[in-house]
């Protein structure tokens, strides 16, 4: 019976277990895959079987036969055992290679395997295994990038969340020390401004006591008078040396006036308020024309919460986003140049491993692509000019480097390093650059590298930032 519902649940196409069997409207059915393949290229959908023509060209899914073969196949799978032909219970020697699948000697002669080629078991397994092997290696290749990346991915998700918190808490802490400034500010502005109204006000008061003193005076005088001028003659005239006297004896004073500047001096306290609060506060205002970018530091350095300053110190995880820089131990602005002029002062202290330059596109050497990079080496006491297109060479140093200025003269191709205390060039390099150059620092020793804020100058009627002034430069 096993043998027999075998048969009756082959296609009557490939002679196989229906796979995704459909239904045509003659009740016949055929793997899906069969029936197509049958219909290929005829005019007419006919049914491979009884030759009736077929009303639908996508026929229906027979779902009862499908579950049926399903079934089957796994109650065939789950009872007989694996070594044995399950149509003639002989064991599976050979592998037929057009059917793809394991058959005993019986089945070699059947009319279903006809004109196949086989394979001992054992070779077959092995060449099969060899090229699923070779097929596996490139997706497991693949699952493993694939991993990593997600693993990076999720790091990087998890660091993100770390950069905003603590770049929402410096914001803060920036925005705090700016609010107590204006709270500070405001309070010495309101301060003076009731000082101004109590010292004008209390001299209004005294202004209006002696003022009204003087009225109290004159109208007493008038009032005495005007009854004196009313009298009788004879008693006028008796006493009229009295009230000449009394009239003689009150001064004629200025006339009165409001004294000058009694009213609040609105323009001294609103006049350029803002302008004049701008003012002070340069003095707790700093501008770097090079701000380093986190997100290119190597894991080995830290970076000061200005972004201004780099030292050496222990690795951190960070994730491995296509901006960190290629180069270890190194960092690079957040901003580059594609044009202009440009200079930047480094703070080189102590330090006594360091780097500065330029990091720009890439750029063709030796017949192969790399990045362009003109930098100075402070190593060893020894100071040396590395570049990707020109030779290294020696530099001397007639005393120990404290403060380094960089300037990238963009069109003319010129990339100068000058001692900023001794007023000298160190090295200029020269090429034509192209793409964007993107300020570079290597350190490797704990003693920071740091980039000097400019000089912030504000003038009336025009505020704007300029550098300090350009020295001119000596040869060493």
């Amino acid at each position: 019976m096993s043998s027999r519902l075998d048969e009756d649940l082959c296609c009557p196409v490939c002679y196989e277990i229906y796979t995704d069997p459909v239904v045509l409207s003659c009740s016949h059915s055929f793997c899906r895959d069969c029936v197509k393949n049958w219909w290929r290229g005829k005019q007419m959908h006919e049914c491979p079987c009884c030759k009736r023509r077929s009303s639908r060209s996508d026929p229906p899914r027979n779902l009862a036969l499908k579950n049926l073969c399903e079934a089957f196949l796994l109650k065939r799978d789950q009872g007989a055992p694996e070594s044995l032909c399950s149509l003639h219970s002989e064991k599976l020697r050979l592998f037929c290679l057009d059917h793809q699948e394991p058959v005993c000697v019986v089945c070699r002669e059947s009319r279903r395997h006809t004109d196949h080629r086989f394979k001992p078991i054992d070779e077959a397994a092995e060449d099969l295994k060899g090229k699923l092997q070779k097929g596996l290696k490139p997706l497991q290749q693949k699952l493993k990038l694939f991993e990593e990346v997600k693993r990076n991915c999720d790091q990087t998700a998890a660091h993100m969340k770390v950069q905003a918190r603590h770049t929402e808490r410096n914001i803060k802490d920036q925005f705090k020390k700016l609010h107590q400034f204006l709270e500070k500010e405001e309070e010495a502005r309101i301060s003076a401004l009731r000082d101004e109204e109590e010292q004008k006000s209390q001299m209004m008061e005294e202004k209006m006591e002696a003022l009204s003193r003087e009225i109290a005076a004159l109208s007493a005088t008038v009032r005495a008078t005007e009854e004196q001028l009313r009298a009788e003659d004879i008693s006028f005239l008796n006493h009229y040396k009295a009230a000449v006297e009394r009239v003689q004896q009150q001064p004629l004073l200025e006339d009165p006036q409001v004294p000058p500047g009694a009213l609040i001096d609105q323009a001294k306290h609103l006049g350029n308020l803002t302008y004049n609060i701008w003012i002070k506060m340069k003095k707790m205002v700093s501008y770097s024309p090079v701000v380093l970018d986190p997100n290119t530091a190597d894991p080995g350095l830290v970076l000061s919460e200005d972004l201004t300053s780099v030292t050496s110190g222990k690795a951190q995880p960070l994730p491995k986003n296509p901006e960190r820089s290629r180069f270890s131990c190194s960092v690079l602005a957040s901003e580059g140049f594609s044009s202009g002029t440009h200079s930047w002062d480094v703070a080189v202290g102590n330090n006594e491993d360091w780097e500065l330059g330029v990091l720009g596109d890439n750029i063709q050497t030796g017949g192969c692509l790399h990045s362009g990079l003109w930098r100075i080496l402070f190593s060893d006491s020894k100071l040396t000019a590395l570049s990707t297109s020109d030779q290294e060479k020696d530099l001397p140093a007639k005393q120990k480097l404290q403060k380094v200025r960089v300037h990238l003269n963009f069109e003319e191709g010129k990339l100068s390093f000058s001692d900023l205390d001794a007023d000298a060039e160190i090295h200029t390099f020269k090429h034509t650059f192209r793409g964007t150059l993107f300020p570079y620092i290597y350190t490797e020793n704990s003693l920071p590298l740091k980039v000097l804020p400019v000089e912030i100058s504000v003038t009336s009627g025009n505020a704007k930032f300029t550098s300090r002034p350009s020295r001119s430069l000596k040869r060493c």
